[in-house]
């Protein structure tokens, strides 16, 4: 049947249809051996403060889950998004620090993490987009509002800051963002994540053509501590994994800024090339600020307490 419908409408000869059929029916991403360094320094975190879920529904009625972190005398406001696999939750310690320093913090269950909608999953490409413009719409949290991105959460950021819903945010602030897996700034040899590459391929033609229908299909899966396994995302789609990062061509996204934005991240970093990011910002035509924190590591970033004091400062 997958075989059938590619011929058909893509009007390819039968090998090359046999080939795409061999790669979207095989070529999906192989299981890695659990990375605890990326859930192990959460086991340290007290939740015990961790508010409740609240939601607001999306334009298909989809509930959005997000907690809120209220600041007593607010100038302002930040939306945190998490990371690759991640969810609100993730964004605790960073979240209670920006509440505690005047600023209403609200950390989102990106649709297809935590108590979004199905896991791993959205609907079509551009959901994500039009989540965060639904939220905004129903939450209204006070202006100036900063939307801040760890990880994949900050590649999403820089999706949002170079796109025309730029200014829904007033600033940007990106955390060790991921820009693509063919950016400078990507270290492939982390293990974080495998990908079905002859699958991504295949759905990338595909989609080409118009022809969406297997966009469900798994195309990423990530190195999954058992023990954190059922709070976690295994496994992204293609329409997940293609939408919860920058598009393809980051640089043009980068050139479409208008908004301010800043980036910091840890130099001891293994999932991404910290001194990478000034030249790549700096070549695509707009070089911003950027903070590079001694001794620090990926997750490290958004829970050891020196990271966190200068990401407070982000606005200096």
């Amino acid at each position: 049947m997958i075989m059938t419908l590619i011929l058909l409408l893509t009007g390819i000869s039968l090998i090359g249809g046999l080939l795409l059929t061999a790669a979207l029916v095989f070529g999906d991403p192989k299981p890695l051996p659990p990375l605890s360094g990326v859930s192990e320094p959460f086991n340290k975190v007290d939740f015990s403060d961790l508010p409740t879920l609240d939601y607001a529904a999306a334009r298909d009625h989809t509930p959005l889950a997000y907690r809120h972190y209220p600041a007593s005398s607010a100038r302002g406001s930040v939306v945190l998004i998490h990371g690759s696999s991640a969810n609100s939750r993730s964004m605790h310690v960073l979240a209670k620090a920006f509440a505690s320093n005047g600023l209403h913090a609200y950390a989102l269950d990106m649709r297809g993490h935590g108590a979004s909608g199905q896991r791993g999953q959205i609907a079509y490409l551009g959901q994500l987009e039009d989540d965060i413009s639904d939220w905004m719409q129903a939450v209204q949290p006070t202006q100036p509002c900063t939307l801040v991105g760890f990880s994949s959460g900050g590649g999403f950021a820089l999706r949002v800051a170079g796109s025309e819903r730029q200014h829904l945010f007033q600033h940007y602030l990106l955390l060790a963002p991921f820009l693509g897996q063919d950016a400078p700034t990507y270290r492939p040899e982390c293990g974080w994540v495998s990908m079905g590459v002859p699958r991504m391929l295949a759905l990338n033609i595909l989609n080409g053509f118009g022809i969406t229908a297997f966009n469900h299909l798994p195309v990423t899966r990530f190195a999954l501590d058992p023990a954190a396994a059922g709070e976690l995302t295994a496994t992204y789609s293609f329409a997940l994994a293609t939408n919860f990062r920058p598009p393809a061509n980051y640089r043009a996204t980068i050139r479409a800024v208008r908004q301010p934005l800043r980036i910091i991240v840890g130099k001891a970093d293994k999932v991404v090339v910290a001194e990478q990011f000034e030249p790549v910002f700096r070549e695509a035509g707009n070089p911003i600020p950027i903070t590079l924190l001694e001794g620090i590591t990926h997750v490290q970033l958004i829970l050891q307490p020196n990271a966190i004091a200068s990401i407070l400062r982000w606005q200096d």
